[in-house]
């Protein structure tokens, strides 16, 4: 006989499904984006851009631009930045210039990939810090995504390997995840009253303005470069790797970030935005000849798994309490759960 025919979705499933397919392309767009800030930058660094000089024009290039569809968006609600002055002077400072100047240091003296591995330690952090603060010992899943992540580390620094990992790069890359760690921690509160735009340009505003004053006062250094830049087999005007890093490295990364977190949600988002690192890889592979060994790659694939892990556990645990599930007490609730819609730009 044959099979009785299936009944079609209703028009509203399909609406949704292609809102989420949709969004997951957005996505990964991202994520692909996200990725090209290491490559853009190296390319400059290595023509004797300082950190500083590529985090400021990046900064402020991106700032002007998002200037654009933010003032619309407070037409009518200026009093949003007077009532919220407090988040977006912490996010600009710490979630954008302080972040992104670490993470250039990091750089500037390791592998793209291995300099963005180190980074990505920023749950790890949170989970440290939240279990040293509570003493509420996490799930046991969390505490194995932490583990398989600090295992992964120490295969990312090939510490026995022939080829020595500079160490104050090391540091700069811990930094930028510590920074990370402080940007998840100030975005945890819901805010619905400030529209995401606006918290991106405002950041990245308050970032390129405390970049201009450290400068200004001598306590950065700044040095530009007009020399060509190296992309790939291309030799290409050092603008050129500039508009990358500003429009498509920031600019469109924010916006279709926003975009993907608005059509799939903050965590799932969150998850499709681990592919960034093997966007960077791929990206630093094709422009720059660069590529982790296979020890830093196995690594890397760990602290990615140790991620995915730990943010398993936050997605079942708000599940839970939802639903009021039985289990296990809740430990300290992560700040990954409720980041708001914006990701930092790494």
């Amino acid at each position: 006989m044959p099979a009785a025919p299936q009944p079609a979705p209703k028009p509203g499933v399909r609406a949704k499904r292609s809102f989420l397919a949709s969004g997951l392309g957005i996505a990964l767009f991202s994520s692909a984006v996200f990725g090209l800030s290491g490559s853009f930058a190296k390319a400059l660094l290595e023509t004797s851009w300082s950190p500083g000089a590529a985090v400021t024009a990046r900064l402020t290039g991106a700032a002007l631009i998002l200037a654009v569809p933010a003032v619309p968006a407070l037409r009518g609600r200026w009093h949003q930045l007077r009532d919220n002055w407090v988040t977006i002077l912490l996010f600009g400072l710490i979630g954008v210039a302080a972040c992104q100047l670490f993470y250039f240091n990091a750089v500037a003296r390791l592998s793209v990939g291995v300099a963005l591995l180190l980074e990505y330690l920023a749950p790890v952090i949170i989970v440290l810090w939240l279990w040293t603060a509570s003493r509420k010992r996490p799930r046991v899943l969390t505490i194995g995504g932490t583990l398989l992540s600090l295992a992964g580390l120490v295969l990312v620094l090939d510490l026995a390997g022939a080829v020595k990992i500079d160490l104050v790069g090391v540091f700069w890359g811990i930094a930028a995840a510590v920074c990370l760690a402080i940007y998840f921690f100030i975005t945890a509160k819901e805010n619905d009253s400030l529209p995401p735009i606006v918290l991106a340009s405002g950041g990245l505003l308050v970032g390129a303005a405390v970049m201009w004053l450290a400068a200004a006062t001598g306590l950065l250094p700044m040095t530009f470069s007009t020399a060509d830049t190296m992309l790939g087999p291309w030799v290409t005007p050092w603008w050129v790797s500039l508009a990358g890093l500003v429009i498509l490295a920031t600019v469109l990364a924010y916006v279709s970030g926003i975009m993907a977190a608005r059509a799939l949600g903050s965590k799932v988002a969150s998850f499709v935005s681990l592919t960034e690192v093997l966007f960077a890889v791929i990206w630093a592979w094709l422009l720059l000849g660069e590529l982790p060994g296979a020890i830093q790659l196995m690594g890397g694939m760990l602290i990615v798994g140790g991620v995915i892990l730990v943010r398993l556990d936050e997605l079942r645990s708000s599940v839970d309490r939802r639903g009021g599930a039985a289990g296990p007490a809740p430990t300290a609730a992560s700040p990954l759960e409720h980041a708001n819609d914006v990701e930092p730009v790494p």
